[in-house]
């Protein structure tokens, strides 16, 4: 009689946070599948949960203590990981139940957790399971993939623990980058998102070291790994698009302005501006010099008019006095942000920011924080509308069924639009042959304050 192949363990998987702790969680579970573990879509079906933290705000903490109590409910054998690890007495207070803990990115701690809880199946065709540099677990959708090249920061920003959480700066070798970033456009992925804690920092720990790949010996460099970026081909023998994401505005960042306009990089710029008084600048830690960078962003917008500029900002910072506010909104005003997201400020434990005087009061940062949004979604309305009667590249992210006429809807983003944070553009009558993937060019006719509408222009 023919021995039987054991069943796999199965592995759930919860991941909070931001897009970072997301490819986390790609790594873990592209490593305990070539381990011989199977994915679970649901508590039911999994042997062991894991559940990826976030430890950046108390609120994010409350949630991510929620989600464990959840996965103990309905599983009962959980580990947790994340940023949220270093609070190990905090986490077993509230659920004593937990199996292990273990720190961001910590990927062989986690492994050695699942293990001790799950041990592998040990099959006659367990090394038939593909290896994590064959074939990556993805929690994306296949179009498009985030892109880590650093881990850390070296920054102190008064509100922030991520050093504390993530450590320093340690940026990736740029042709393991380069390998990833030709990896995921051979396998589908039509949009690279490129993160880190500071995208501009990049390579900055390694004093930009050189690498060879392709014949040539690009820096670990914002610069040159955005041009080698540029370089790689889809499947269609298109460029994917490239997006930027938390990059800081050094210098250099003009550098990679020219290559926007020339198509080689998607004209879009993610950049924390957090503020823009100076008092609240430096009482964040921050770079003062949002008059230079008003300046910058103009001469910006002359190389490539096109460019998308999205930021996020706090109110509320302890100190902001309401002048400090009015120079905010006076600020926005001229600089004309196309996507802005914006936080009441919260304390976070073992931030800096915790210790200084004159709080804003919570109905102040409410009433703040409505006026900021109030003027933040008047200009883009106004940029939308101007987009009206334009043909735009829209990527699909999700084709609909027929409604009681036929007609098929469809879900997408312009190049303006980054997954999950900005908007999005609705596709009226769309042919039943489009694809999640797809990009096609759009009349559109219509938007409003966030979102565009219109239709695939023929061809």
């Amino acid at each position: 009689m023919a021995s039987q192949i054991p069943d796999q363990k199965r592995v759930g998987m919860v991941s909070l946070g931001c897009p970072k702790a997301l490819v986390d969680s790609e790594r873990i579970l592209t490593r305990l599948r070539a381990d011989g573990y199977a994915m679970s879509p649901d508590y039911a079906g999994a042997d062991v949960v894991l559940v990826n933290t976030c430890g950046f705000l108390d609120s994010a903490k409350e949630e991510s203590l929620d989600a464990i109590g959840e996965a103990i409910a309905e599983n009962g054998r959980v580990i947790v990981t994340g940023c949220m690890g270093d609070e190990a007495e905090l986490i077993r207070k509230r659920h004593p139940g937990v199996l292990a803990i273990t720190g961001a990115h910590q990927y062989e701690d986690v492994v050695e957790a699942v293990h001790e809880a799950a041990p592998p199946s040990q099959g006659p065709f367990i090394d038939l399971v593909p290896q994590p540099s064959d074939q990556m677990v993805k929690l994306t959708p296949r179009h498009y993939s985030y892109l880590k090249i650093s881990e850390g920061c070296n920054h102190s920003c008064a509100f922030c623990i991520i050093p504390d959480l993530r450590g320093k700066l340690a940026s990736r070798r740029i042709d393991a980058v380069l390998r990833e970033a030709e990896k995921l456009v051979a396998s589908g992925t039509k949009e690279l998102l490129v993160i880190s804690q500071d995208t501009s920092a990049y390579g900055v720990d390694t004093r930009h070291e050189t690498r060879a790949w392709k014949g040539r010996e690009p820096r670990a460099h914002m610069t040159d790994l955005a041009r080698e970026l540029g370089q790689l081909t889809t499947a269609d023998g298109t460029p994917p698009w490239v997006r930027l994401h938390y990059v800081y505005p050094y210098p250099h960042v003009d550098a990679v302005i020219p290559l926007m306009a020339e198509g080689l990089l998607t004209p879009y710029l993610d950049i924390p501006f957090q503020h823009a008084a100076p008092s609240v600048l430096k009482a964040m830690r921050r770079p003062a010099n949002e008059a230079k960078v008003l300046e910058r962003v103009r001469k910006w917008r002359e190389i490539c008019p096109d460019l998308t500029i999205r930021s996020s900002f706090v109110v509320g910072f302890p100190g902001e006095t309401e002048e400090d506010f009015q120079y905010l909104l006076r600020w926005l005003e001229e600089a004309q942000l196309d996507r802005v997201g914006a936080f009441r400020f919260e304390p976070v434990e073992g931030a800096a920011a915790n210790m200084l005087p004159d709080p804003v009061p919570e109905e102040v940062k409410e009433e703040r924080y409505a006026r900021l949004m109030e003027v933040t979604e008047r200009i883009s309305a106004a940029k939308l509308a101007a987009k009206v009667g334009r043909t735009l590249p829209v990527i699909i992210d999700e084709v609909g069924e027929p409604d009681e006429d036929g007609d098929i809807g469809a879900t997408g983003r312009s190049q303006a639009d980054a997954p999950e944070i900005d908007g999005q553009v609705f596709l009226r009558n769309v042919p039943e042959t489009l694809q999640a993937g797809d990009v096609v060019q759009t009349l559109v006719e219509d938007a409003d304050a966030h979102d565009l509408y219109g239709v695939i222009r023929s061809a």
